[in-house]
């Protein structure tokens, strides 16, 4: 091991989603490793964020993309002509059994599976050219029922198996495609527990380690996976959850 090997100055690095939460955190974790980072995120400027917890976009480059749309995935500016580093943290989850409908079910699975397809897909040539990393943010919830989130559940599920199956096809490309399971990590999108005082003790409980997962934690494991030292791990999703799945 070399303190080199998670040095990434000069590698172009794309976090689809990358505006908070999960996605903001490894983005600035590349940035603090010399990486040239760009986001895509939902709103139409980075100024935008400004003043929101959990999201910094100092020293990082921004586009508006909405995921849920090939037709905005595919006319996007590229950022870079060759990627090194592709993460997929864009997610949507719908509360109030929204998820049963078609319209609700349709939206999840579009961002959260269709995505992570079409803009692989896309960056293809810009990854083999850099024979670079994919790394896909799944959750826990690919491994059990979420109640009242079946698309949620499924579409976490079914981004596992795309891991492995681009890992698979891409391999020779010289592309590697792992993913991360995480449990509950403190983000907006987790404010539904975080926020409930019963909800969050209940799950902790559950938690060997005995702390949540932070956004830090997150960040390590997507920096281990995008260096040399992760050089021979390929298609599989790490679970990071504390030991909340033993």
């Amino acid at each position: 091991m070399s303190v080199n090997d998670t040095d990434f100055t000069g590698h172009n690095v794309l976090v689809v989603g990358g505006s908070s939460g999960i996605g903001n955190g490894i983005a600035q974790a590349f940035r603090a490793r010399g990486a040239n980072v760009h986001v895509w995120g939902t709103r139409a400027s980075a100024a935008d964020y400004a003043g929101d917890e959990g999201s910094d976009l100092t020293g990082i480059g921004y586009t508006q993309v909405d995921c849920g749309s090939v037709e905005s995935i595919l006319s996007a500016p590229a950022p870079f002509e060759t990627i090194d580093v592709l993460v997929h943290s864009q997610g949507a989850v719908l509360y109030k059994r929204q998820e049963f409908q078609p319209e609700g079910w349709d939206k999840v699975m579009a961002v959260n599976v269709g995505s992570v397809m079409h803009i692989s897909q896309r960056f293809h040539d810009a990854l083999a050219a850099a024979k670079g990393n994919v790394i896909v943010i799944s959750s826990i919830g690919a491994f059990r029922a979420t109640m009242g989130n079946p698309a949620y559940a499924a579409s976490k599920a079914a981004a596992v198996n795309l891991v492995r199956a681009l890992a698979q096809a891409w391999a020779a490309d010289g592309i590697r495609v792992n993913g991360i399971a995480p449990s509950l990590v403190d983000t907006k999108m987790t404010k539904v527990t975080m926020d409930h005082e019963h909800r969050r003790e209940r799950a902790l409980a559950k938690i060997p380690l005995g702390r949540f997962g932070s956004v830090e934690d997150m960040a390590g494991v997507a920096v281990f996976l995008a260096s040399p030292l992760a050089a021979y791990v390929c298609g599989q999703t790490l679970v990071v959850d504390g030991g909340m799945t033993l």
